[in-house]
């Protein structure tokens, strides 16, 4: 097994190093493991949800029935087997053990000899394989091929691994030979990822071969349009394009290949797309899909390169209402963010990260962990608002496309991997929560350290030294960009160091048991406005406090006011405070706002201006993460200026 990639300047730690204390994210894990999984695999169970296990049964013989759920319905269900693997690495629950091995046997049973493994088409009379790329055939197998390797590093068991080496074999016989007709097949592509994982977990060069040749193929043939990023070869390209899944998983894989070959023409051309994506495409929650449904606009070759729906929208277009901002979009958005880090060690990218998980990540799931939501809007109309595809009034514990929850779940699993990493000459901290920390340095010094905080609520953050090596060590914390005002000490003392928004502070001592870092990173409330040229926002503020985005929901205003009358000051002043009974405990803010409203309720197209009633309103805003939570309601991120 591979335990460094060759061309990256930091690098995981070992699946173990890192145990959850009690806090935000130890919580969430707990949560995931007691609430989410098992009820999961209830919804995974029923018939009439988008993903199913009994798929596995009937192509395996076990059981008599037909197909249900979608195309990419095994994709699914082992994204919810890797999540299991990542909690097994945490808690070593042998009956979690169990279950993973009984579903690997039924999905060993449903394999055709040849390898090939993807039971909606193995399920259907009418479908012939390596056809249609709607089919998902190589999402659901890049899927099996991360799942089963995370389940190898993890347990050190083979039984999933072998499916995956036999899978493998298979797309190396069809792909290498890159024939023309496939050039552009690989929607929603898992399989480059997993292709690399493979590689990483065997060290089979040939798997790594095979993600070069997924990364050549798109975009090498024409015919390819932007939806699935097949218009333009991925080294030329300028812009975030098409269906922000596939897009996000495309360059995903290619980052890995990039860390595993050092091609660094493919990364200048992923780092044009990822300028052109986060400068000018991003919503302030980390969310990147505007566009439900829509057409890609491509001046530089002649105007629309085609209908594109669950996409990136043109520059500067952030509709609220209608926006799209896909859970698994988003949680792309920091995949990519996490490799992208692990070439560079930039803070920019791990700042992008943290905005994802804290809240275009997590709003995805209700604050029990039961029930989910596909799409993540940034204003909410209520029970008047108009559905569009994907959207529901209230969440749901079953949908016809179940990919956001497996996908929330896996996330929260394997985020104790996210928080830490290493360097040849340094100990990396990204992300800050109560955890514990025991790893081997760069030759083979023993390092362990303890975090405690209440973050995100608390700026608070202290790191002990529990065991350290004698020689110098190089502590590099994030000094996140929203933070300008950051203190950082050693043992008491100021650390002497300058502290830069969106950097990391490097503390390079020879450290000893018993040494305290204090840093706090001041959460002052602000008040932030977009672009110009980001129509659907101007003259508009969201609050924000630390990583968190807030909104206002309808029910924390009085009876009869509509979340559409209110208007911010911009000399509002904002007040922090924490509300250990509100919705699982979130710091809210306050502040004197403005309400605009018609004085006999007119709701006409155009009204004269200035003929509004005015009067002073008090708010409370909450954490955007937590709305809807509490009943259908309106809701906004976005709060217009009241100069």
């Amino acid at each position: 097994m591979k335990t460094k990639s060759k061309y990256q300047k930091l690098q995981a730690l070992e699946h173990d190093a890192v145990s959850w204390n009690e806090g935000f994210w130890g919580n969430l894990f707990e949560l995931c493991r007691e609430t989410v999984l098992p009820s999961m695999r209830k919804a995974l169970n029923e018939p009439d949800n988008g993903a199913v296990f009994s798929n596995f049964y009937i192509a395996a013989g076990l059981q008599e029935g037909e197909r249900k759920g979608t195309m990419w319905s095994d994709g699914d269900c082992y994204k919810y087997m890797e999540a299991w693997s990542h909690v097994y690495g945490l808690t070593k629950d042998q009956a979690i053990l169990d279950e993973l091995d009984a579903l690997i046997d039924v999905i060993a049973q449903a394999q055709l000899d040849n390898g090939y493994i993807s039971t909606a088409m193995q399920l259907s009379d009418d479908k012939e394989y390596w056809t249609d790329l709607r089919d998902h055939e190589l999402y659901n197998m890049g899927h099996l091929l991360t799942a089963a390797s995370v389940h190898y590093r993890i347990t050190g068991k083979d039984n999933f691994l072998a499916i995956a080496i036999k899978q493998a074999d298979c797309l190396y016989d069809l792909f290498m030979p890159r024939p023309p007709e496939l050039a552009h097949f690989g929607f929603n592509p898992s399989n480059t990822m997993g292709a690399v994982d493979l590689y990483r977990a065997t060290g089979d060069e040939r798997y790594l071969e095979l993600a070069q040749c997924f990364v050549e193929m798109r975009g090498s043939q024409p015919g390819g349009g932007d939806q699935n990023q097949a218009l333009v070869p991925l080294r030329e390209e300028t812009r975030a394009v098409g269906h922000a899944v596939t897009a996000g998983y495309l360059y995903c894989g290619a980052t890995d290949v990039v860390a595993e070959t050092g091609d660094e023409e493919l990364l200048a051309g992923l780092l044009r797309i990822w300028d052109n994506a986060i400068t000018s495409k991003m919503y302030i929650t980390g969310g990147t899909s505007a566009q439900h449904h829509g057409a890609s606009q491509r001046p530089e070759f002649g105007g629309s390169a085609g209908s594109v729906h669950e996409a990136f929208g043109y520059e500067y277009s952030l509709p609220n209402a209608t926006a799209y901002n896909e859970t698994c979009a988003n949680i792309a958005n920091a995949m990519w963010n996490w490799r992208l880090l692990h070439l560079s060690g930039d803070a920019k990218y791990s700042d992008i990260v943290e905005l994802v998980l804290y809240n275009s990540m997590l709003s995805s799931m209700s604050l029990d962990g039961i029930t989910f939501c596909y799409t993540n809007p940034l204003r909410w109309y209520g029970a008047d608002h108009p559905l569009l595809s994907q959207d529901a009034y209230a969440r749901w514990f079953i949908s016809r496309c179940y990919c956001c929850p497996t996908n929330t779940a896996r996330t929260i699993a394997l985020l104790h991997n996210w928080f830490y990493s290493a360097s040849d000459d340094g100990f990396w901290v990204h992300l800050y929560g109560s955890n514990s920390v025991n790893t081997t340095l760069a030759g083979g010094s023993a390092f362990a350290l303890t975090q405690q905080t209440d973050y995100p609520w608390d700026e608070r953050i202290r790191i002990s030294i529990d065991e350290a090596p004698a020689d110098a060590v190089s502590l590099m914390l994030r000094i996140p960009g929203w933070c300008d005002a950051a203190d950082l000490r050693v043992n008491g003392e100021a650390s002497g160091i300058p502290l830069r928004a969106g950097t990391y502070a490097e503390l390079r001592r020879a450290w000893k048991a018993g040494d305290v870092i204090e840093l706090s990173l001041p959460m002052q409330p602000r008040m932030l406005k977009a672009h110009p040229k980001a129509e659907e926002i101007r003259n508009h503020v969201a609050v924000t406090r630390g990583p968190i985005v807030y909104c206002l929901e309808g029910m924390d205003l009085p009876d009869g006011v509509s979340v559409m009358e209110v208007y911010v000051p911009d000399d509002m002043r904002l007040a922090a405070k924490m509300d250990d009974e509100l919705l699982g405990g979130v710091v809210t803010i306050e502040g004197q706002a403005r309400r605009l409203y018609e004085a006999n309720g007119a709701s006409a197209l155009y009204l004269e201006a200035g003929k509004e009633i005015e009067e002073a309103l008090d708010i409370r805003l909450i954490p955007y993460y937590a709305w809807n939570n509490r009943g259908i309601d309106e809701m906004t991120v976005w709060l217009p200026r009241r100069f």
